[in-house]
């Protein structure tokens, strides 16, 4: 039995899209000239080597597991996500292919229900796709959004919402830094395969912009991996959306990206989609806090 704490779990989740947001800045920096290969494996080496101290300090042991299997499922379906996601960057416009990235908190209450038998109702749902609309709004997307290269897109989003859902499922034996350590250490193997064939030399002043995006990375998977633990992914997943808000704050100010009126209007709707996601009026039997999973 684990009890719910959305609240907690909300705030997690935002600091975390806030983090990731950062992340994107030295992404887009390091992209200009470093290749996608070398970006994803130096962002899971990086998440790797934050632990060291604690191995050096403390040995293995902190780190055994008799779930191994489940977390190289959620290794699956996260650097699953990820590669779709650069291959999305790279054959769409930018808009279109944040779309499918912010797109993830639809689909995580359905897989929720159907893996982990979480409570699935259309408050959910309604919420979800508010928060949803709310992206269309900001990100503009053109009309390649609807090509055949946007399947790549929609299997990002669907792989990234199974690794919302099975962080959940993990948490419920797992503590949020063992997730994350697999999740890098397992990214980081599979990722140097495709690494052997693209390896470019890197100037210090490139490896300093990777190291800064895998840093915020890795803190990002740690406080993500917490709110999911606090909250059911259905619950919480529309804050997610606070990521694309974050986004355009920082690229008002870093490159002058000023928002438009139809920009702004979906900024308050992503806003209140994840405020209403985590409010229930008291006296609500059905209110979260008193949500217990099964698992």
């Amino acid at each position: 039995m684990r009890s719910v704490r959305p609240l907690q779990g909300a705030a997690l989740l935002a600091l975390s899209a806030l983090l990731f947001s950062l992340m994107g800045v030295f992404v887009r920096e390091a992209s200009a000239t470093v290749g996608n290969e070398s970006i994803v494996f130096f962002r899971n080496l990086v998440g790797v080597l934050i632990f060291l101290p604690l191995v050096l300090v403390k040995g293995f042991q902190p780190f055994k597991t008799a779930r191994v299997k489940s977390h190289l499922l959620r290794t699956g379906f996260g650097l699953g996500a990820m590669y779709c996601f650069f291959y999305a960057i790279a054959h769409l416009p930018l808009a279109d292919a944040m779309i499918f990235t912010y797109s993830a908190p639809v689909f995580t209450p359905v897989l929720a229900y159907f893996w982990l038998k979480e409570p699935l109702t259309p408050r959910m749902l309604v919420l979800s796709v508010l928060g949803l609309i709310g992206v269309f709004l900001v990100a503009k997307p053109s009309d390649a959004l609807f090509s055949s290269l946007s399947l790549v897109g929609l299997a990002a989003s669907l792989l990234a919402a199974s690794a919302f859902v099975s962080i959940r499922e993990l948490s419920g034996s797992e503590p949020s830094y063992r997730i994350v350590f697999y999740y890098a250490l397992f990214s980081m193997l599979i990722s140097a395969v495709p690494l052997s064939w693209s390896w470019q030399p890197l100037t210090q002043p490139q490896l300093l912009v990777l190291l800064a995006a895998g840093l915020l990375a890795s803190f990002a998977q740690i406080i993500m991996s917490k709110a999911y633990s606090l909250a059911p992914p259905g619950l919480i997943g529309p804050v997610a959306y606070s990521a694309i808000i974050f986004s355009g704050v920082i690229g008002w100010i870093l490159w002058n990206e000023a928002p438009d009126s139809t920009s702004i209007t979906g900024a308050v709707l992503i806003f209140s989609a994840s405020l209403l996601s985590i409010y229930h009026p008291k006296g609500n039997k059905s209110t979260p806090e008193s949500v217990k999973s099964p698992l």
